[in-house]
């Protein structure tokens, strides 16, 4: 009964904000907030905090939130708010359908799923600094994987701080436009940069986030489900030596991997997940398989030692 009440209030909540979305707009904000008094900021994240559980743009009252507060409260404010409101969607999510999604998902859903959760904060991080899905589905979405709260809270604060310090200044350097101030040329040119500077962030992201690594215990049942590729790297006489090699597995040694690409495209299955010794061939195989345009590549933590010191079978 709980949990269909919470359904209801949010199916209402967000039929409503984008029924009336139009109605609210900067001079309607700041004729509340000024009416506020000194409770005024706090009336704005209010309204930042529902409207980001109810789907309401959250690029609107970030601008909003610049032009009322300036450049530097205005970014306290949208980013605390934001995060909270983050925060109140991603646990709504789990406790009403992450238990349902758990049972239910399966084959290439699930090895996305258990993709995003091998990264846990860094997913989060990667999805924040890079906005790839509209910010309020996704607070719900991430609400439904297994990522760590502490870490999904965490990583979402830090790392929504350079957007949000742009799109605020944005709406700082608009109020000011509009009031004719003579160094708004100036102030501009640093809105531009700082738009840049985020723009330039997919790239650094990119290189620093790394590939998404999975424990033996998901690479087992990767191997009983059969829905992978198995992709050893490890050099012949290894895959045939004391470790052994997991039944199936497909060798093909890291130095020999970008001559043989054809092999892996020719299969059926999506999902590539690479093993050697520990991970550290992997990882430059699975660097190699993306820029060959593989892009569901999984990297088996400490490889074939953690999976013998787990007591699976092994083939010699």
């Amino acid at each position: 009964m709980k949990k269909a009440i919470l359904f209801i209030l949010l199916a209402a909540g967000i039929t409503a904000a984008i029924a009336f979305r139009d109605q609210l707009d900067v001079g309607a904000l700041e004729s509340w907030v000024t009416q506020a008094g000194a409770a005024g900021p706090l009336l704005f994240m209010l309204i930042y905090i529902i409207g980001t559980v109810f789907f309401f743009p959250g690029s609107v009252l970030t601008l909003a939130g610049g032009a009322l507060f300036g450049p530097y409260w205005g970014t306290f404010y949208n980013l605390t708010a934001a995060t909270i409101g983050a925060i109140l969607s991603f646990i709504a999510a789990r406790y009403l359908a992450s238990d349902w999604v758990e049972r239910k998902t399966g084959g290439r859903l699930k090895a996305i799923k258990e993709g995003v959760e091998s990264e846990g904060w860094k997913f989060v991080a990667f999805v924040r600094l890079v906005p790839l899905f509209p910010f309020n589905l996704l607070n719900y979405a991430l609400g439904l994987t297994r990522i760590k709260l502490s870490h999904y809270s965490l990583a979402t604060y830090i790392c929504m701080l350079p957007g949000a310090i742009a799109y605020t200044y944005m709406g700082y350097v608009g109020r000011e436009a509009l009031a004719g101030d003579e160094a708004i040329i100036q102030k501009i040119m640093l809105a531009l940069a700082l738009l840049a500077i985020v723009g330039f962030l997919p790239g650094l992201v990119k290189k620093w986030r790394g590939q998404p690594m999975i424990s033996v215990d998901e690479l087992k049942q990767h191997v009983d489900s059969g829905d992978a590729i198995i992709l050893d790297v490890r050099s012949e006489a290894d895959y045939y030596g004391e470790q052994g090699h997991i039944d199936g597995a497909l060798l093909i040694p890291l130095e020999e991997l970008k001559q043989r690409m054809d092999e892996l495209k020719e299969h059926p299955a999506k999902t590539i997940v690479t093993i050697c010794r520990t991970h550290k061939c992997s990882l430059k195989a699975a660097d190699l398989l993306h820029k060959h345009g593989f892009k569901q590549v999984l990297i088996a933590r400490m490889g074939m030692t953690d999976w013998d010191a787990r007591g699976f079978p092994v083939e010699h």
